[in-house]
């Protein structure tokens, strides 16, 4: 495979126009089709902290001309036809997508569709955002100390200046709207790097924006292999006024300390280790789908994804047995551009090789495998699903996030167990617990600490009778 061959899946060429390069050289680096690890897909520049620097000056020239010049209107007509143009483009979009990430085709399509929804949202809230006021919020009277008037306090909302966005690669296309779609709605500009393994989507999306007059200087991408001077730089300058990091804990730790140099203002989604709850009253038909929903989406490769599996003592068995066989009925382990394909590659040999290791030792400290053969080494970056029982608290494929199609499971008796394990972590972004009792799902749900909490109760059914 060539550089030309990622043009050669897709109709619209210019979607990477003037980015391609057609062999390897010293200032350039590759991308690699997970499921065919061996093969370039393409060659890009490395850039580094002088393209940065330069990015960033750029974004902040463009500034005041996309912040202050333009109306909200106008650039919501833009983001508007970006919207348009991304859906016109789905197709091209979802193979490029699948291609440098390995992620099934249908399920590339489904991340542009939810990813396109932020381009349209924030469209139509480019032109509301500031209210009634043009952007100054009501006032608030303010008095002396007898409380007699003496004026009027007010706020008014304003585009911050030239964002930063550094994005993960396994949901490249989602990622960069929901970040970049606001920012730009706001009147900010923005440089954007992309994760080094799947930059082509993010060149393919700026590329559109472009089409849809958003101008090239409102939206820089930087691109390279690694990218710890391009953060430093995009953390430390002081021409960026924001830093938005989607990955994990320790990146996003260290790129909070260099921006604290400048005291920027940070958002910041790090890593996750989601636990997966099952009540005794569960719906278990409902709960099976959602867990291999949930844990073998992107081969189980996503922060929000259920990483430990709680089930009560009393389904434990029934729950495990369906569960079983619905991964039967539909995890398929493929290259994702081909028909049928459920499930692609890890993203990197390590991290199979990583899954591999983390399940080897969790079976030594006692967890049974019940699904799977642990002692199947991955086949390039192909990785089959593992279930492990009686897993250990203490085992690494338990409390540290697991970036793979491994669910470590254990038992629990009483309500109070459940969420003291649940919430034995260093990390709290998402949980997910199933049961069938309104009152539990209240109270649980209080106490979980996690900052997405998910319920899955039985559908309930309500009739309604009028009487004239």
């Amino acid at each position: 495979m060539t550089t030309a061959s990622v043009l050669s899946h897709i109709n619209n060429h210019s979607l990477l126009q003037n980015w391609l390069h057609e062999s390897s050289s010293s200032d350039t680096f590759e991308v690699h089709n997970p499921a065919r690890p061996d093969e370039v897909v393409a060659y890009l520049t490395n850039q580094g902290r002088r393209e940065t620097q330069e990015a960033i000056a750029t974004a902040a020239k463009a500034l005041p001309s996309w912040r202050d010049d333009m109306t909200a209107s106008d650039r919501a007509q833009k983001l508007k036809k970006w919207h348009s143009l991304i859906h016109e483009n789905r197709e091209d979009l979802a193979k490029i997508m699948t291609l440098e990430s390995g992620k099934p085709l249908a399920e590339s399509m489904s991340e542009l569709t939810h990813g396109n929804s932020f381009v349209e949202w924030f469209a139509a809230e480019a032109v509301r955002q500031h209210g009634p006021g043009g952007g100054f919020q009501m006032p608030t009277t303010f008095t002396t100390e007898k409380g007699t008037p003496r004026g009027k306090v007010l706020g008014i909302k304003q585009a911050v200046g030239v964002a930063a966005l550094i994005t993960p690669w396994n949901f490249p296309l989602a990622m960069i709207t929901r970040k970049g779609a606001p920012a730009l709605a706001a009147g900010c500009t923005v440089v954007i790097k992309p994760s080094g393994r799947t930059p082509l989507t993010t060149l393919a999306l700026q590329n559109l924006a472009q089409e849809a007059g958003i101008p090239a200087e409102v939206m820089q991408v930087v691109t390279a292999e690694h990218g710890t001077d391009i953060g430093h730089e995009l953390c430390t300058n002081p021409g960026v006024a924001k830093v938005s990091f989607t990955g994990s804990t320790s990146v996003g730790k260290q790129l909070m300390e260099w921006s604290s140099s400048t005291v920027k203002h940070v958002s910041m989604e790090l890593g996750g280790n989601a636990p997966f709850i099952v009540f005794e009253d569960a719906d278990l038909d409902q709960a099976v789908g959602a867990a291999v929903a949930s844990k073998f989406r992107n081969a189980g490769q996503t922060c929000v994804c259920a990483d430990r599996f709680l089930l009560h003592e009393s389904i434990h068995d029934d729950f495990v047995e369906r569960l079983l066989k619905k991964i039967d009925e539909s995890i398929h382990l493929g290259d994702g551009m081909d028909e049928g394909t459920t499930m692609g590659p890890l993203i990197t040999k390590s991290a199979a090789s990583n899954t591999y290791e983390t399940v080897q030792k969790a079976v030594k400290e006692g967890a049974k495998c019940v699904y799977g053969d642990v002692d199947e080494k991955p086949s390039g970056q192909f990785y089959n699903p593992i279930v492990l029982t009686n897993v250990s608290t203490e085992s690494l494929v338990w409390h540290e996030e697991n970036f793979g199609p491994v669910v470590p499971i254990r038992s629990f008796s009483s309500e109070e167990e459940a969420l003291k394990v649940a919430n034995d972590s260093n990390v709290g972004l998402a949980s997910y617990f199933c049961t069938r009792d309104m009152s539990r799902a209240f109270r649980f749900a209080e106490r979980l600490e996690t900052g997405m909490r998910v319920a899955l109760v039985v559908k309930v059914e309500v009739s309604v009778s009028r009487s004239i």
